[in-house]
């Protein structure tokens, strides 16, 4: 897989990196298990709750779905 740009601008000043790290916390609460969501299984469920949860900007970013879809196999 090729190297996300966590500098790339989205919106307003909002990076690739910025929507990443706001997001990260909550991503690593529902895969432990520390949340009333269950962890994700697909990718079509990590987008989804990528859309929802990116604050302000509610559009698919296909870099943070990435992002965290590699995550979910390890």
């Amino acid at each position: 897989m090729a190297a996300i740009n966590l500098n790339k601008h989205i919106w307003e000043g909002w990076t690739v990196g910025s929507f990443i790290t706001e997001l990260e916390p909550s991503f690593n609460q529902i895969m432990q298990g520390n949340s009333w969501q269950k962890p994700f299984t697909s990718k079509d469920e990590v987008k989804a709750w990528c859309m929802d949860n990116q604050p302000y900007y509610k559009k698919h970013i296909p870099e943070v779905v990435n992002y965290f879809t590699t995550k979910l196999k390890k």
